[in-house]
């Protein structure tokens, strides 16, 4: 039987199995496959999805977008200038007058209690498409890419960078959760939360996972499929924070002699976007000014290279969220039949 993931919130990953983890990726496999053969069946005509985006994105806002135009829903795009959040109406309230309109609301911001107060008042669907807690869109995207190269139960992957924010975070647990080998690789200031690790290593117990968190980068890359990493200042942190942290991370930034670490020759570079791997951007060419780097948390040429997975994550940003707006918004029966049976 299918998990019934219908009219469910989707705010972190703890919240979910492996088997409804497992069972979203299946989907957005499909549903792939659909529309390259250009047979996808809508089934969210009628439908109306909120997207409240406190933080800017391309991905995020596209692939939530265009998964729902694909499935014949209609969307509201409201960033900080369109949006009382939190200015002249609460977060509750807020909630539950988005509510009455649509039949789902998305939020990208810092806050997860904000996501999680949305969700606690509004009585559709809530989606986290991004805090400074907790990535678990992108990760449904991560682990449907990985699976594209490597078998379920053989992945291998590490996350090179600051080890407290949403996507170490995220991939820590996610992994723990799916059965994984995961190694965080970071300096020890810049590592996750006691607590979290706890939460990880306890939930490895009973999936099967390995879980590891290190600051030797040569150990953590040891043998690994797959290289994670993400920017080294998070959306909103304070611009004067740069120098230290460059100082910091510096030792793991991704580079060729840290993929030559892996001992893998085919091992993958993975990244959420956007990356500064060259001075081609404001902020790159500000921080080659400064301090005569061209690339930060990855090179140029690792970025440029064969083993960069990081636009096909992209890709899978759409079909992924797709499935997710499915499995919560669809009839369940409707959706077996129009893309589980007939994988």
């Amino acid at each position: 039987m299918l998990p019934n993931l219908y009219q469910r919130d989707f705010l972190k990953e703890l919240d979910f199995s492996a088997d409804e983890l497992n069972y979203l990726i299946r989907l957005a496999g499909a549903l792939k496959a659909a529309k390259r053969r250009r047979a996808e069946q809508p089934l969210l005509r009628g439908r109306n999805l909120a997207l409240i985006f406190e933080k800017t994105s391309t991905r995020t806002r596209c692939a939530f977008e265009v998964a729902a135009y694909d499935q014949g829903a209609h969307v509201t795009y409201l960033d900080p200038a369109s949006s009382q959040l939190g200015h002249k109406e609460s977060v509750a309230d807020t909630a539950r007058v988005l509510a009455r309109f649509y039949d789902a609301i998305a939020y990208r911001g810092a806050s997860q209690r904000t996501v999680e107060l949305l969700a606690e008042c509004a009585t559709v669907p809530v989606y986290n498409a991004l805090t400074d807690e907790w990535h678990p869109t992108q990760m449904l995207a991560d682990f449907m890419t990985m699976r594209e190269h490597k078998p379920a139960g053989q992945i291998a992957y590490a996350f090179m960078g600051d080890g407290r924010f949403n996507m170490a975070r995220s991939l820590l647990i996610m992994g723990a959760i799916m059965g994984a080998d995961v190694r965080i690789v970071a300096p020890r200031a810049l590592w996750p939360e006691p607590t979290l690790q706890q939460r990880a290593h306890a939930i490895a117990a009973h999936s099967g996972a390995r879980v590891t968190i290190t600051e030797d980068v040569a150990a953590g890359l040891r043998g690994v499929d797959f290289v994670h990493t993400d920017v080294w200042v998070s959306m909103g942190e304070d611009p004067r924070v740069w120098d230290e942290r460059i100082a910091l991370l510096l030792p793991y930034q991704v580079n060729a002699q840290a993929i030559a670490l892996t001992g893998n020759p085919n091992v993958k570079f993975m990244h959420c976007l956007p990356a500064f791997h060259d001075d081609q951007t404001t902020i790159g060419q500000q921080i080659f000014a400064r301090i005569g780097l061209k690339g930060l948390e990855v090179t140029d040429e690792v970025f440029q290279s064969p083993a960069n997975l990081a636009f096909d994550q992209a890709e899978n940003r759409l079909h992924t969220i797709k499935a997710l707006l499915l499995a919560t918004l669809a009839e369940p029966a409707e959706l077996e039949v129009a893309f589980l049976r007939s994988e």
